[in-house]
């Protein structure tokens, strides 16, 4: 989501102001599109090169590219690792460098709306639950454990508390619930009956209920250990959003907020902490 649907927003708002009070229908259109349509970053060449295997998965309509990185040596289980939004699954590539060598296949596709995967609509998990299901689908046999940064923590969350197939969730920087995230990042004058109506453009728009986009309402029905991770200095989302979302869990749980780092930056700094709790739950045949 980034900053998009402020800029989006404010761009209106210069166009409404010339276009009388008619235009305030254009604004609350602009702003539901950029919540709905985050930049779309396909990968480069040079990623298009990375050792994993090209695989597609079909969902819903939509059809999502990803890879495959086959584990080094004896099989500790599936980490399937969800990129934030505006992204695409070249983020995952130092997730596969550090667990292949570990004994984890890895796999990473780009959310639907995202990178070289169909779609028009980010929905925030909504679809996109339903989207790691079908990649799911085609794993085969456990542990799985998936590993979200942003919006891929989100959606890693709400998968979580539906479909038993997951055995833990890694949920870097996740937002508490789309509500409450898109009316912080919103321009200073919106109002919140301009929210509101904003919402229900978006709504009608991307077939989804926003209220029915809550990590943390999905968190009190996850049973599964979870490491919940953010970074202290987090502008864009901040640190509550991940505390709200520890307190409502009710399995096994961590929770490491690190200090100095920004939105993307946490997930990073905490790998050897998060490698060392894989450990635990799923101890290599040589601890």
């Amino acid at each position: 989501m980034r900053n998009r649907w402020a800029v989006a927003a404010g761009t209106a708002l210069v166009a409404a102001t010339s276009l009388g009070a008619a235009s305030f229908q254009v604004l609350l259109n602009v702003g539901a599109n950029g919540l709905l349509h985050p930049s779309r970053n396909r990968l480069s060449s040079d990623q298009r090169r990375a050792e994993g295997e090209d695989v597609t998965f079909a969902s819903d309509g939509v059809t999502l590219a990803g890879w495959r990185f086959p584990a080094a040596g004896h099989r500790r289980g599936t980490i399937v690792y969800l990129h934030g939004v505006a992204d695409n699954r070249s983020s995952s590539l130092g997730a596969a460098q550090r667990l292949v060598p570990r004994g984890f296949d890895v796999v990473a596709f780009d959310s639907r709306a995202h990178g070289d995967s169909g779609g028009d609509v980010c929905t925030y998990g909504f679809y996109e639950k339903r989207d790691l299901a079908r990649v799911l689908d085609r794993i085969g046999d456990g542990p799985i454990v998936v590993i979200g940064s942003s919006l891929g923590a989100a959606v890693a969350l709400q998968a979580a508390a539906e479909d038993a197939r997951i055995g833990a969730v890694v949920a870097a920087e996740s937002f508490s619930d789309l509500a409450t995230v898109a009316s912080e990042r919103a321009p200073w004058f919106f109002t919140k009956g301009s929210i509101a109506r904003a919402f229900a453009v978006a709504e009608r728009s991307g077939q989804f209920t926003i209220d029915d986009v809550n990590p943390a309402r999905a968190a009190q029905r996850i049973t599964v250990p979870v490491f919940v991770v953010h970074g202290a200095s987090d502008r864009d989302t901040p640190p509550d959003h991940s505390r709200r979302i520890f307190d409502a869990l009710h399995g096994p749980k961590k929770l490491v907020i690190v200090e100095g780092a920004g939105h993307n930056q946490s997930l990073n700094a905490a790998w050897p902490a998060i490698e060392r709790w894989l450990d635990e739950l799923l101890p290599p045949l040589d601890l």
